[in-house]
């Protein structure tokens, strides 16, 4: 053999060992990914909540657990670890700051955000915060508190998601409460603002923030105006398709059933997901389960089973850069590190998994183009999603020297 023939076999082994690392993360037997990820950012301590500002600046802002925010290359935007119970603090492992969102026309005469954090009392709070001046700087001295959330003693089951939907209003997911099994019954109890999904007005002008007239529950005795959703759990990160405008919601199960929960665009609110009678689709309070009116998840998997333990939900892809993606929701398990992807398909809905990675995923989240990311709690790395081909569509080129 020539040196020229050895050296193009020697490259073209090169190139396919390079293209084979590249797609191969610990795959089932017999499989192979349709997405791998690509590490951006490392350094964070605890990242609980990715998202942009939506303000046409392509900055990507990352929500530390214990206070802080900060954008992915220009460094820390705010600071409020001093307010803020986190295990970091003297917090248990759900409590923290937890999540941020920009309302429509931020960057455009806005210049403020709201947060949503678990106080040094143990309660949680949705606060208003101002730039410092400076764009890339938030002000932690211009706080405005815009509701309180009453938390028992319990550490866990804090919810905290911030979305801000296409009707304008602010939608905020609450946990039950915590303990075991909803102690206290939030969950059904039309009373309290815990175990469910609120929306409220926070631009309207109107201080702290006002009720939406067409919200499901106004006017009715023995129900708060803020409700939107009620029968939750523990609702870790909900989203709405940028394109339909249809709500996902990943709601962590007691011990049996980890579910994703929809409504469709259009929906007039008040949907019941049925916590604490239902725990997925089978009865959790067997002495009760009358579901008249409820809404079952459109799918459900097993908890720890084949060591999952809590969904964390994520995003129905709407980027450009992969195609094979796009209309997916795409969703991941916190223990294993399972990434799959939900269809709708003619009425069915369709689950596959993506990826099984060795990752803690804490949250997913979304640039201002569609396309997605997801972070590592435990070791504090951003990833982005990314599309791949299926090993049998590899074209591996011939290189040649002439």
């Amino acid at each position: 053999m020539s040196r020229k023939v050895l050296s193009i076999s020697l490259i073209n082994l090169l190139v396919s060992i390079l293209l084979m690392a590249a797609i191969v993360e610990r795959t089932t037997p017999g499989s192979y990914p349709l997405i791998t990820l690509t590490h951006i950012a490392g350094g964070f301590e605890s990242p609980v909540h990715i998202t942009h500002a939506g303000d046409n600046s392509g900055r990507l802002f990352v929500v530390e657990q214990r206070g802080r925010i900060q954008e992915l290359d220009n460094g820390i935007f705010l600071d409020i670890s001093d307010r803020v119970r986190s295990p970091f603090s003297d917090g248990g492992n759900e409590e923290g700051l937890l999540s941020l969102a920009f309302p429509p026309g931020y960057g455009f005469g806005k210049d403020h955000f709201y947060v949503y954090y678990t106080r040094t009392d143990g309660n949680n709070q949705v606060s208003r915060f101002s730039l410092s001046g400076d764009p890339d700087i938030a002000d932690p001295n211009s706080e405005e508190t815009i509701i309180t959330l009453d938390h028992p003693t319990y550490s866990n089951h804090n919810g905290g998601q911030l979305f801000f939907g296409d009707d304008g209003f602010l939608y905020i997911s609450t946990g039950d409460g915590g303990g075991g099994g909803d102690p206290d019954k939030n969950g059904q109890d039309t009373n309290s603002l815990l175990g469910k999904l609120l929306r409220i007005d926070v631009e309207a002008g109107v201080d702290p923030y006002q009720i939406p007239p067409s919200n499901p529950f106004v006017g009715e005795p023995d129900h708060r105006g803020e409700i939107w959703s009620l029968g939750l759990r523990n609702p870790w990160r909900f989203s709405f398709d940028r394109l339909t405008g249809d709500l996902y919601l990943g709601d962590v199960g007691q011990g049996s059933w980890e579910e994703v929960d929809f409504q469709p665009a259009g929906s007039l609110g008040g949907t019941n997901y049925g916590w604490n009678i239902k725990e997925g689709l089978e009865c959790y309070n067997a002495a009760n389960c009358n579901d008249q009116g409820m809404t079952d998840p459109v799918f459900v998997y097993p908890t720890h089973v084949n060591g999952t333990c809590s969904i964390t939900g994520g995003y129905v892809y709407r980027g450009q850069d992969y195609p094979g993606l796009y209309g997916s929701y795409i969703y991941g398990d916190y223990c294993n590190g399972n990434i799959w992807r939900l269809n709708n398909q003619a009425g069915e809905w369709a689950n596959q998994l993506l990826l099984d990675t060795s990752l803690s995923i804490s949250t997913f989240g979304e640039d201002e183009n569609g396309e997605l990311y997801l972070a590592d709690i435990s070791t504090g790395d951003i990833y982005q999603v990314v599309q791949v081909m299926p090993m049998e569509s590899i074209y591996i080129p011939f290189i040649s020297n002439d």
